[in-house]
């Protein structure tokens, strides 16, 4: 526990044997309280493995996509009484070693969210970020920031932690089931005035990182420009998307 708060570690995987060890030696075990893997049907022997190291698992017998998986993790996290819940992706590609920090930023009450940035720490193209997408990442964060209102870093990464009442408010069933998940999560966190920090991370990239290709990254890239459009629209009222939805709203 980080001061009373519960802190819950959810590790949405695929196809992630031969990483998943790596990044559970690292989780810190002396604050983390609960650690949750969903395997979104891999084919490999992830599920197995987690059990092995004692990591509560939980198999989807169909997969449900990146952003489906997610949704499993939270929910579960929930369930468990989680008031802090990080999310860290088990390919080892970001460090573990940086929960405790995001969870005393979280557990202060300054921010609501808090992402581990590859950006910030300067290295994400020395890490083995794919020049195409360092690029991509760059254009996207800097018209998500000027239509968003926003001044993030980027709004990429797959490191990220919340406040219960977050994962509570936000209408995320409404949300996409593949990798777009991720951005409309975080337009959600702006447009409903949760506050959101970062922390520098630094990232690898290698061989058994997980890592969508280049069609699906255009693919990712045209759903954040269509969510950046959405929360415009809904932003100066011209229409009412499911994704700005208010849960407590009849």
């Amino acid at each position: 526990m980080v001061r009373n708060k519960k802190v819950v570690v959810v590790l949405p995987a695929y196809n992630a044997e031969k990483t998943l060890q790596d990044t559970y030696s690292e989780i810190p075990q002396d604050i983390v309280d609960e650690i949750i893997l969903v395997d979104d049907a891999s084919s490999d022997r992830t599920a197995e493995v987690a059990r092995s190291l004692g990591i509560r698992t939980i198999i989807h017998p169909e997969n449900k996509g990146y952003g489906g998986n997610q949704k499993t993790c939270y929910r579960e996290a929930l369930k468990l009484g989680g008031d802090i819940i990080i999310m860290l992706h088990p390919d080892y590609q970001y460090t573990p070693k940086l929960i405790p920090a995001m969870a005393y930023l979280i557990q202060s009450d300054e921010f609501d969210a808090v992402l581990g940035s590859r950006i910030l720490s300067g290295g994400a193209l020395k890490g083995g970020m794919p020049l195409y997408k360092y690029i991509s990442n760059r254009v996207l964060t800097l018209i998500q920031n000027f239509f968003l209102g926003a001044k993030l870093s980027e709004y990429h990464t797959g490191y990220r932690a919340f406040r219960r009442e977050v994962l509570e408010q936000l209408p995320l069933g409404e949300n996409s089931d593949d990798f777009v998940f991720d951005n409309q999560m975080l337009a959600q966190i702006i447009y409903f005035g949760y506050r959101i920090g970062e922390i520098s991370c630094p990232a690898k990239y290698f061989k058994d990182a997980s890592s969508i290709n280049f069609s699906r990254s255009v693919k990712y890239g045209l759903g954040v420009l269509a969510t950046t459009f959405k929360f415009v629209l809904q932003k100066i009222g011209i229409a009412k998307i499911n994704i700005f939805k208010d849960k407590n709203s009849k």
